[in-house]
C-alpha cells in the first residue's frame, strides 16, 4: 500500500505548517460566516452567563444572608432563573449554529473529493486502494469536520467563559487571581508537548483505517476466492494485524489525552488549594467579605471546567489538523492533464499510432516501444499477444486513460493531446471484458451519462440490436428494473449484453472492443457477433482478443510482443506468414477441449 500523501519538500513543516493547515481548514467555514457570527454572538452570551451566576454569589450571601436586605431576596431568585434561561437559550443557539456548519464543511469537503475522484488519471487507481480512499472520504472528513465546529465552539466559548470569569476574578480581588494565573505558563507548555504527539498518532490512526478498510474491501470482493482457496486464516490473521495496531494507536493517544487532562486539573487545584489557604488568612479576611469570598471562589470553581475543556480539545484540533493534511493533499492531487483546445464534429475514425512508446512510471521500463500504425476509416483492426504484450495498454492510450509517453496518436490528422478531453471521448465507445454497471435501473445503464436524455424507443433498439430484450422482458419491471451492485443480480452474459446495448446507443465513429463477447455463451455468442458486426460497420474499431476465432474477419490483426509490434496483416496473411501470429493460432487450436 502507498503512503498517504505527505507535505512536498520545502514546505513549512512543525507547527507552522499545522497551523497552515488549520487556517485552511477555517477556510472552509467562512462561506458561512453569517451563521457563524451569529453562533459566536450566542457563545459570548452563554459564556457570560458564568460570570453572571459566580457574581449573583455575593449578594444572595451578603444581602440575604448577612444584611437580610428584603430587596435582594427577592430579585436573587429571579435573577438565577434569568441566568439559566439566558444560558439556555445561548446554548442551543451556538450549538445547533456550529453542528449546521460542520454538516455543511462535512457535505463541501466530501463533494469535492467526489469531484476530484471523477477526474484523477487512470494511473492513480492503479497504485492506490479503493479502500484507502473510502477511508479518506468517510473517516478522515468527520474528524476535520470536528476540529472545524465542536472544537471550535470549545475554544471561542469557553474562552469566552474564562475571560469573563477572570475578569470577575480580578474584580473581586487582584492579588488572589494573580496567584492563580501563575500556573498558565506551565500549562501552555504541557499543552505545547502533547500537541506533536496528538498529531503523530492521530496520521497513524488515520493511515491504520485506511489498512483496516483496504482488507475489508478485499474480503468482501474476493469472497468467494477466500472461500474456494480457504484463505480465511490469512485473511483473519491480516486484519487482525491492522485492527490491532489500529487499536494500540487509540490507545496511546488515549493515554495521552488522560494523562495530560488530569495533570493540568491537578495544576489548577494546586492553585486553588493556595488561594483557599491565603484568603484564611487573617490579613485577607479583614479585607473581603463572605460573600465577595464566595464569588470569588464560584468563579474560579466554574473557571475549572472550561479550562479542562480547552486542554481536551487539543486533541480534536490535533486529530483534525492531521487528517486535514490527508483530505487537502487528496483534494490537491493532479488531475487529468486537459490541455487540448480542439473540439471535433464526428470524427471519420483515421488513427495513427506514431512512434509511440508508454511507461506507467519512470524508471520502471516502457511497455510499449515505438509503435507506428495507421488504421484506415472504418477498419477493424484487431490485437492480439500473448499477456502482458500491451494490448489493453495501447488502446487505453486513445480516449488517453494514460498520457503518451514518447510520440503522438492522431485522429484525422489532429494530435489527440490538442483535443479537449471530452470532446475527444465523444467520439469513443467502450466494451470492455470486465464490465460496470451501476446501481440503477436497466434504462439508465443503458442511457448512461451523456446518453440520459435518449429516447426510451432508442434505448429499446439498441438493446433489440445487442439482444438484450430477450432476457429484459422477461424481468418483472423490464427496463425498470433496478441491477444490483455492479449488476449482481444478472448474469455475466446478461451485463455484458446491457455494456453493448450502451455501447450501440452512444454510436460513436471510434468503438473498443476488449474481449466484449468473453462472459457469453455459444448460442448468445452468435447472435452478439452479428449484432456487433452491423455495430462494427463503417466505424473504425479497435477489438482485443485472445480467442484467435473472433478476429478472423478482422480487416487488420496486429501482432504484439513485448510491447512491439512483431506482425501485422490479415488472418490468412499472417497463417501463410508463419510467424508470431501462426505460432499462437496453432497453440489455440491443437489444444485438445476439455468436455
Amino acid at each position: 500500500m502507498l503512503d498517504r500523501p505527505r507535505q512536498r519538500a520545502g514546505d513549512h513543516t512543525g507547527l507552522e505548517a499545522a497551523a497552515l493547515v488549520y487556517r485552511r481548514l477555517l477556510g472552509q467555514v467562512f462561506p458561512y460566516w453569517p451563521v457563524l457570527a451569529g453562533a459566536v454572538v450566542a457563545m459570548a452570551v452563554y459564556a457570560s452567563t458564568d460570570a453572571a451566576f459566580a457574581w449573583l454569589m455575593q449578594p444572595m450571601l451578603d444581602g440575604s444572608f448577612i444584611h437580610k436586605d428584603p430587596a435582594v431576596i427577592r430579585w436573587v431568585p429571579l435573577g438565577i432563573v434569568g441566568v439559566f434561561v439566558v444560558r439556555a437559550i445561548g446554548g442551543f443557539f451556538s450549538s445547533y449554529g456550529m453542528t449546521w456548519i460542520a454538516r455543511r464543511v462535512i457535505r463541501d469537503l466530501r463533494e469535492a473529493m467526489f469531484r476530484k475522484l471523477l477526474r484523477l488519471p487512470a494511473g492513480y487507481y492503479d497504485t492506490t486502494s479503493s479502500g484507502l480512499i473510502l477511508s479518506k472520504v468517510l473517516y478522515d472528513v468527520e474528524q476535520v469536520a470536528l476540529a472545524s465546529s465542536s472544537a471550535i465552539t470549545v475554544l471561542v466559548r469557553d474562552t469566552f467563559t474564562i475571560v469573563a470569569l477572570l475578569g470577575l476574578m480580578f474584580y473581586k480581588s487582584v492579588f488572589l487571581t494573580l496567584v492563580f494565573v501563575v500556573i498558565a505558563p506551565a500549562v501552555a507548555l504541557i499543552v505545547g508537548f502533547i500537541s506533536k504527539r496528538f498529531r503523530k498518532l492521530a496520521r497513524r490512526i488515520q493511515s491504520s483505517m485506511g489498512d483496516v478498510s483496504h482488507i475489508t474491501e478485499e474480503a468482501l470482493e474476493g469472497n468467494r476466492v477466500i472461500k474456494i482457496f480457504g484463505g480465511q486464516r490469512y485473511e483473519e490473521a491480516q486484519f487482525e494485524k491492522a485492527n490491532e495496531y489500529n487499536r494500540r494507536q487509540q490507545m496511546k493517544l488515549t493515554a495521552t489525552q488522560s494523562f495530560s487532562t488530569p495533570f493540568i486539573q491537578l495544576l489548577v487545584a494546586i492553585a486553588f488549594a493556595i488561594i483557599v489557604y491565603l484568603a484564611t488568612l487573617p490579613d485577607m479576611v479583614a479585607k473581603i467579605t463572605v460573600g465577595t469570598f464566595a464569588s470569588f471562589i464560584t468563579a474560579m470553581v466554574l473557571l475549572m471546567q472550561p479550562v479542562r475543556r480547552l486542554t481536551q480539545v487539543n486533541a480534536v484540533i490535533q486529530q483534525g489538523i492531521a487528517a486535514a493534511q490527508s483530505v487537502f493533499a487528496f483534494v490537491d492531487l493532479h488531475e487529468e492533464q486537459d490541455q487540448g483546445t480542439q473540439t471535433l464534429a464526428r470524427v471519420r475514425g483515421d488513427v495513427e499510432f506514431r512512434d509511440v512508446s508508454f511507461a506507467y512510471a519512470e524508471g520502471k521500463g516502457e511497455v510499449l516501444k515505438d509503435i507506428r500504425l495507421h488504421i484506415q476509416p472504418g477498419q477493424t483492426v484487431a490485437f492480439v499477444g500473448r499477456s502482458g504484450a500491451g494490448k489493453s495498454t495501447l488502446v487505453s492510450l486513445l480516449p488517453r486513460f494514460y498520457e503518451v509517453t514518447r510520440g503522438d496518436i492522431v485522429i484525422d490528422g489532429h494530435s489527440i493531446r490538442a483535443i479537449r478531453l471530452d470532446s475527444l471521448r465523444q467520439q469513443i465507445a467502450l466494451v470492455s471484458q470486465h464490465v460496470t454497471l451501476f446501481n440503477d435501473t436497466i434504462m439508465h445503464n443503458i442511457a448512461y451519462g451523456g446518453l440520459g436524455e435518449t429516447s426510451e424507443a432508442d434505448v429499446i433498439k439498441a438493446a433489440e440490436a445487442a439482444h438484450a430484450m430477450e432476457f429484459i422482458r422477461k424481468l418483472p419491471d423490464g427496463l425498470n428494473t433496478i441491477v444490483g451492485e455492479n449488476g449482481v443480480l444478472l448474469s455475466g452474459g446478461q451485463r455484458q449484453r446491457l455494456a453493448i446495448a450502451r455501447a450501440l446507443l452512444k454510436d460513436a465513429p471510434l468503438l473498443i472492443l476488449d474481449e466484449a463477447t468473453s462472459a457469453l455463451d455459444t448460442e448468445s455468442e452468435r447472435h452478439i457477433q452479428a449484432a456487433l458486426e452491423g455495430l462494427m460497420r463503417n466505424r473504425t474499431t479497435l477489438v482485443i482478443a485472445h480467442r484467435l476465432s473472433t478476429i478472423e474477419r478482422a480487416d487488420l490483426i496486429v501482432v504484439l510482443d513485448q510491447g512491439r509490434i512483431v506482425e501485422q496483416g490479415t488472418h490468412h496473411e499472417l497463417l501463410a506468414a508463419n510467424g508470431a501470429y501462426a505460432s499462437l493460432h496453432r497453440l489455440q487450436f491443437s489444444e485438445p477441449h476439455a468436455v
